[in-house]
């Protein structure tokens, strides 16, 4: 056996354990009812309920790298033979389809992931079987619900779509998870991104150029519309975000004066955008033939390294990225 096989025997072994042990504590906090939906409503609703959203979370994040690398694939190839992914990408490859999709998608995540901390993270001073202090305080109380979303929700999935794509959304309960994304697109909740793509494009100088035919007057209304309301929402979403950073209501570490939570704030989400970006983009081009890909420098060094081997870099980048974010 090489080093490197080696090391990576003992990778799979000690993240396998954690993994368990992060199932077992989770579903022990659930059943003694420590987390908040199996103390307010019952604990068998908030284990099926953190599982079926957990499998859920596992088709969008799936479904995203699915669809998101198939773009510059012909849906007509394949209509034969993957004919139920084929009821997805005639209508996700078409148009600005595949925008509208990523930006509800991207609430889907937000939304399941909030309702999987309910019915999984702990309340207030949890306690479980006389496990040590440092066990409650650091994996009980931050890392478990972390590894086990991650893992079993999100990695998993990505890292398995980003082998087979056609195979991965070739059912019905990607459909549904396709439709449900345009779905919340359409409710105009997040379109102020819209407005905020058009700006940053022209402050590029490269303005952003749509796949479809102008907008009806009516369409056009309908369309800025959603966009005032988007930004409503976002400006009353961030004003109480502030507040609570300002006045010190959220749960900073203690000793991080509120400044610096502010300052954090936007530096993490900043990075959250980068790398929420990036993994859009190297989907994106997984299918692209080299000579397609362009000829920016560290675009071609980025792509280099991404694509280089046995295809590893692209599964290895996903599992890093999740855990960051």
């Amino acid at each position: 056996m090489t080093t490197s096989s080696t090391c990576t025997l003992i990778k799979n072994v000690y993240s396998t354990i954690l993994l368990i042990f992060s199932i077992v504590i989770i579903t022990g906090l659930i059943f003694t009812e420590q987390t908040k939906l199996s103390k307010d409503v019952h604990p068998a609703l908030a284990f099926f309920v953190l599982w079926g959203l957990v499998l859920w979370l596992g088709m969008v994040e799936g479904g995203q790298a699915s669809l998101v690398g198939l773009a510059p694939i012909d849906f007509e190839l394949y209509k034969d033979s993957h004919p139920i992914a084929y009821i997805s990408t005639k209508v996700c490859h078409v148009g600005d389809n595949l925008d509208r999709y990523l930006m509800g998608r991207q609430f889907m995540v937000v939304f399941i992931a909030f309702c999987i901390n309910m019915a999984g993270n702990p309340v207030g001073s949890a306690e479980l079987w006389g496990l040590p202090k440092w066990i409650i305080e650091f994996f009980l109380a931050r890392f478990a619900m972390i590894l086990f979303t991650c893992m079993v929700g999100q990695l998993a999935t990505q890292v398995n779509a980003s082998h087979c794509m056609l195979d991965y959304i070739n059912s019905y309960f990607a459909v549904f998870t396709f439709y449900t994304a345009l779905a919340i697109e359409f409710s105009g909740l997040m379109h102020i991104s819209y407005f905020i793509q058009k700006v940053v494009g022209w402050a590029a100088g490269k303005p952003i150029q749509s796949n479809e035919p102008p907008k009806s007057a009516r369409q056009a209304a309908f369309f800025w519309f959603r966009v005032v309301l988007s930004a409503a929402v976002l400006g009353f979403s961030l004003a109480v975000t502030l507040e609570g950073l300002f006045t010190g209501n959220t749960k900073m570490w203690e000793g991080v004066s509120n400044t610096v939570a502010v300052i954090l704030f936007f530096l993490l989400m900043s990075v959250v955008g980068l790398l929420e970006a990036m993994q859009i983009t190297f989907f994106a081009v997984a299918k692209l033939k080299k000579s397609e890909r362009g000829n920016a420098p560290f675009a071609m060094k980025t792509c280099e390294i991404l694509f280089r081997g046995d295809g590893h870099n692209l599964p290895g980048f996903m599992i890093g990225r999740q855990l960051c974010v």
